[in-house]
């Protein structure tokens, strides 16, 4: 709600009241003029007001002072780690969208480093890249997934980055020879970040969005979040009552020697948050079941929570029920409540996101992809990745199965060492519909990547390389058809004589963090004829994240060209290869970007959705050069994507054997 007051009186003692919304004027007040400067209370969401006058005959616009309040609601997490905070953040905003406002996101991470750009995805999982470059958690690539979001490295608070800021502050003066402290000094800090972040508009409409949902990662109790608890604390009070709402996600265990339910691990998390200055409005309860009432009448009594704020997140059969589950228990109306918007608030419409969940829980039919990579004992390293192809395969109408192979078993030293885990990777690979080799670094498991492209471009197997997996792409070209059998990258071999991939000339080999290639860039078609072109709409260019430090030699394109690699896509100088194609084969492309950052329930990577397409040879395939041969159930056709598949987030188990919808092979990991 905002308040308007008057700068002057109409002309005319009668007038009417109009907001001009994104999908036309809605009346909202009309009456006879009121004297000057009387308060007029009118519900706003993003328009001007104008006015009616009589005796001018037409619409004018009367300025107004206007005076309105940020809400926010922060998403904690007990007892223990990995409960889904993040997904229950995307869902409360996917949530707060149904019913009809804006929303934004932020994601605090209370690790000392400034960014996730240098860690590795076996302590953290993939690194999310934003179309500014930002290095981010991959919660962040939830929030944008879910919320159609276009995040900016500022949504992504770090330990790292708040400290940085305030020595800064200190080196050039700014506390005016003051003894700096954790307290105020850095919680100050922290809520001057939020409240900054917080009002930058990261949906494409102007102005700041109604509702900033707000993550604070680890859990409870934690040492290292403590600074962020205590600016959290003073931040509700700073905003006031029906401004904040807290939303503690906790563990509800079921101990299978009695089968009863248990609020112990719940009341020792929430004394605790209480202890730390902050007070739960809503309890997230995660359990294999729905919890029973006198569980319910437990939790209230103890955590000094209202029994209808208590909602269950139990098992199910993929996370895209769980803003329904919400939905259901009321959630969205405990959170309204809370933050005084239920006049404003219309019922949730999540029509579209049910219907997609109906169907996505009916695929029979699958689709196999072998996904060759170095990481394959955590998926959530390849969590972009694997998104993107459920969004292809739900567009597709496919079930998504993953085939996860260890680049490393399809080496020949396995073959040797442990024969039946060289066989094994082996009958994966050839088993599959298509090939995806993802992005990666280092020289592990590189021969077993190239390898695997070997096999698919000789077997007119589908096949995707992302980043490195272009490069190896173009290497095993270079050592298969080319014949330059020492071909490499430089980045596994210094001294060959046949660097194919080099190092970027403004790289920097001796600081790490934040010197690659990062963000969002520009590519053209220079092959207006190709697949990729048609795929994304026959465009002259397209938009994509990168984030590398290695490039394909520009010098030995013209080789590689008359032998039949085509480089379809390069960057503004025409000099830095993007987008590669085999001409001939059914699906072979390799990219130097990461499509999959930029996918979306309602709009597929195309890239991704070709690789869909192609695997899909019985009824559908990619002839005249990226049209797909008859439309593809959901909304695909002629290379275009108008229909809208469903999106997950990770971090719950299924009840049917699957994590997020997503199949696997069973190799250590569920995708």
């Amino acid at each position: 709600m905002r308040e308007f007051r008057r700068r002057s009186t109409p002309n005319s003692r009668t007038f009417r009241v109009r907001f001009l919304l994104h999908d036309g004027a809605r009346e909202v007040a009309t009456g006879p003029g009121r004297k000057r400067r009387r308060w007029l209370t009118v519900w706003d969401r993003c328009g001007d007001l104008r006015f009616w006058y009589k005796k001018l005959g037409g619409w004018k616009v009367w300025n107004f002072i206007t005076e309105t309040k940020m809400k926010y609601v922060l998403v904690t997490g007990g007892v223990v780690s990995g409960l889904g905070k993040g997904v229950t953040a995307s869902s409360i905003g996917l949530l707060l969208q149904a019913c009809g406002l804006r929303v934004t996101s932020i994601k605090i991470d209370p690790y000392l480093n400034t960014d996730a750009g240098t860690m590795s995805p076996f302590e953290h999982g993939e690194v999310f890249v934003l179309d500014d470059g930002g290095e981010v958690d991959l919660d962040l690539g939830n929030y944008e997934r879910f919320l159609d979001l276009t995040l900016t490295r500022d949504n992504n608070i770090t330990t790292g980055k708040i400290y940085q800021s305030v020595i800064d502050k200190e080196r050039k003066g700014d506390y005016l020879g003051k003894t700096v402290q954790v307290v105020p000094h850095i919680t100050d800090a922290i809520q001057e970040w939020i409240e900054r972040v917080a009002m930058v508009p990261v949906d494409g409409k102007e102005g700041p969005a109604d509702v900033c949902v707000i993550e604070l990662g680890g859990t409870i109790g934690d040492i290292e979040s403590m600074p962020f608890i205590e600016a959290l604390g003073q931040f509700s009070y700073r905003v006031g009552p029906g401004n904040f709402c807290l939303v503690h996600v906790s563990l509800v265990p079921v101990l299978n020697v009695v089968g009863e339910q248990k609020t112990k691990p719940t009341q020792h998390s929430v004394r605790v948050l209480r202890g730390q200055g902050l007070t739960p409005n809503i309890l997230a309860c995660r359990s294999t079941k729905p919890l029973e009432e006198n569980v319910k009448a437990k939790l209230a009594q103890f955590c000094h929570v209202p029994a209808e704020n208590i909602v269950t997140l139990y098992d199910v059969p993929n996370i895209w029920h769980i803003p329904l589950l919400l939905r259901d228990q009321k959630a969205h109306e405990a959170i309204l409540k809370e933050l005084n918007l239920q006049s404003i608030a219309r019922d949730p419409n999540l029509k579209e996101w049910t219907t997609r969940t109906e169907i996505s829980s009916t695929l029979h039919d699958s689709v196999r992809i072998a996904m060759v990579g170095k990481y394959t004992g955590l998926s959530d390293a390849y969590l972009s990745v694997l998104k993107a192809l459920l969004h292809a395969s739900v567009a597709c109408h496919r079930k998504l199965v993953v085939d996860w192979v260890a680049a490393g078993d399809l080496e020949d030293v396995t073959a040797k060492e442990t024969p039946q885990v060289h066989k094994a990777a082996w009958d994966l690979l050839k088993g599959a519909d298509g090939v995806l080799v993802p992005g990666g670094f280092g020289d592990r498991g590189v021969q077993g990547k190239i390898l695997a492209a070997k096999y698919a471009r000789e077997n007119k197997v589908p096949f995707l390389g992302i980043c490195l997996g272009m490069q190896i792409a173009v290497i095993e070209f270079a050592r298969s058809v080319l014949g330059m059998i020492d071909a490499n990258s430089t980045e596994f071999d210094p001294e060959t004589t046949s660097p194919c991939v080099i190092f970027m000339p403004e790289g920097s080999k001796t600081h790490m963090g934040g010197t690659m290639r990062l963000g969002s860039r520009r590519t053209y078609f220079k092959v207006t004829d190709c697949k990729s072109a048609k795929l994304y709409g026959d465009v002259a260019f397209v938009d994509e994240r990168h984030r590398h430090r290695y490039e394909v030699n520009p010098d030995m394109i013209s080789q590689f060209e008359s032998a039949g690699l085509s480089f379809v896509g390069r960057d503004e100088t025409g000099r830095r290869m993007e987008i590669i194609e085999l001409p001939a084969h059914p699906y072979f492309v390799g990219v130097q970007f990461h499509p999959e950052f930029k996918s979306r329930p309602g709009k597929p990577s195309a890239l991704f959705l070709g690789l869909i397409a192609a695997c899909r040879r019985s009824d559908t395939s990619l002839p005249n050069k990226g049209h797909l041969k008859k439309p593809v159930a959901n909304g695909t056709s002629n290379g275009h994507f108008t229909g809208k598949p469903h999106q997950n987030g990770h971090a719950f188990k299924s009840s049917n054997g699957s994590l997020n919808g997503v199949y696997s092979n069973g190799n250590g990991v569920h995708s």
